[in-house]
């Protein structure tokens, strides 16, 4: 019991990772202007994700404008896209396969193929949690590299968006799903051992006692012991 409610929290906390991991690459907050330097007062905010780039003026106008060349894009943004695409494609296909292989399901019940198939949901959940870490991981190192970078001017360095924290926190949830479900999917069932009645012949024979000798309470009297060939001269 204990390890079914262990399974289904770590399928919850995955499926919350998997919904994080669509918004992170849906989000055009990746990369936002640094206001450092001149920039600390600016009218114009701008903002970069992997599908768009958006400006934000001070008088409230919002404008996002989507890329438009595929080939154009720098390579690591590209890797970033595939790999974000990917994450979400394997935690997909884990929530699919990790219902039919929970304990909680009537799916393929009591057959050794549950277990296995339970194995494999944990693995996909891994698989997206590190496929999601790994470009998020990325772009940060390379805002923070860009951020202090001497000889890059103020008005070309950027600060780490909103998406990159919802990145993170998708990508530990899910790996933190994964291994709760491999947890629980390799554990081994310790089954009660039943208890068998012994059979007839198996059962001890009973001990064959001498009956008991039960003594007289009372004094045997002289004319008894006379009787049986007693003499009195004999107790003296």
């Amino acid at each position: 019991m204990a390890s079914m409610a262990v399974q289904l929290m770590g399928f919850f906390t995955s499926l919350i990772g998997f919904i994080a991991a669509i918004i992170a690459t849906v989000l055009p907050h990746w990369w936002r202007t640094a206001h450092v330097g001149t920039n600390i007062i600016t009218a114009v905010a701008y903002m970069k994700g992997l599908w768009m780039e958006c400006v934000w003026h001070s008088t409230g106008i919002y404008q996002c404008q989507v890329h438009q060349s595929q080939l154009a894009l720098p390579q690591d943004l590209q890797i970033a896209r595939g790999m974000m695409v990917t994450s979400c494609v394997f935690s997909l296909l884990a929530c699919i396969i990790s219902v039919f292989g929970m304990k909680c399901t009537q799916c393929a019940k009591g057959s050794s193929a549950k277990k296995m198939i339970a194995v494999l949901g944990g693995v996909l959940f891994l698989l997206a949690g590190f496929t999601c870490l790994i470009p998020v991981a990325w772009s940060t190192n390379d805002v923070v590299s860009d951020f202090y970078n001497p000889a890059l001017p103020y008005g070309m360095k950027f600060e780490i968006g909103q998406a990159l924290y919802v990145g993170f926190i998708s990508a530990g949830l899910t790996i933190m799903g994964g291994i709760m479900l491999l947890f629980t999917s390799c554990q081994k069932n310790i089954d009660q051992v039943p208890y068998f009645h012994p059979s007839q012949h198996q059962q001890r024979a009973p001990m064959n006692r001498p009956a008991p000798v039960h003594k007289s309470s009372h004094t045997p009297s002289w004319s008894s012991a006379s009787r049986y060939g007693y003499q009195i001269n004999d107790f003296v």
